[in-house]
C-alpha cells in the first residue's frame, strides 16, 4: 500500500513533472461504454476535463493517452483536443510508453499517471506520481499515491490538472485564447 499523499504534498510533486499520462474508461471516461448493434462504440467524456487538458499543454505539459484498449472515440476525442500521444492497444503499459518517454527525454521519475484499474498497477509502481480517480478499483487506489476527491470521467482529471496549475503558479485563464 502506497502512503497517501495530503492535496499539499501532491501539488508540490506535480511542479517536478513533465508528462501526464491518462488511462482512458474510468479515468476520462466513466467506465462506460455504449454500443450499437452493428457494433458502433460510443463513450462519454467530461468537458472540463478536456478544456483543462488543451490550458495544461499550452502551459508546456506533455500529455500521453495510455490505453489498453483501441478505441476510435479516444481517438476521435483525442484529436478533437489536439492530445498527440495516444497509446493505445498494449495490456503493458511500461512497454507502451517507453519508446514515448526515450523520444521526449523525459524518464518516470518525471512522469504521473493516472489510472483505475488493476491492468494499471504496474505502471502506477514505475513513475514518480501515481494518482487514481475516487471511484478506481480498490487495488489500484491501494497503489496510487493521490486519489482524487472527483471519480472517473466527472472532473477527476480537470481536479488533477488545477493542481499543476497550482503547483506551477500559473492561473490556467491565462491560457485561454
Amino acid at each position: 500500500m502506497a502512503t497517501k499523499l495530503t492535496r499539499e504534498q501532491f501539488v508540490q510533486k506535480l511542479g517536478s513533472i513533465k508528462l501526464l499520462a491518462l488511462d482512458v474508461d474510468g479515468v476520462l471516461t466513466d467506465d462506460k461504454i455504449y454500443f450499437g448493434p452493428d457494433g458502433f462504440e460510443m463513450k462519454q467524456f467530461n468537458i472540463s476535463d478536456g478544456f483543462f487538458m488543451v490550458l495544461a499543454m499550452r502551459s508546456g505539459l506533455e500529455l500521453a493517452i495510455v490505453s489498453g484498449r483501441c478505441s476510435p472515440a479516444t481517438d476521435t476525442r483525442m484529436k478533437d483536443l489536439g492530445v498527440k500521444h495516444v497509446l493505445q492497444g498494449m495490456k503493458d503499459k511500461v512497454e507502451m510508453i517507453r519508446p514515448l518517454l526515450n523520444d521526449l527525454g523525459v524518464s518516470f521519475d518525471q512522469v504521473a499517471f493516472m489510472g483505475n484499474e488493476l491492468l494499471d498497477i504496474k505502471l502506477a509502481r514505475k513513475v514518480a506520481l501515481s494518482i487514481g480517480p475516487s471511484d478506481g478499483s480498490p487495488r489500484f487506489l491501494d497503489e496510487a499515491s493521490y486519489v482524487t476527491s472527483k471519480p472517473g470521467g466527472n472532473g477527476a482529471v480537470r481536479e488533477v490538472l488545477e493542481c499543476y496549475f497550482e503547483a506551477i503558479g500559473i492561473d490556467p485563464q491565462s491560457y485561454i485564447i
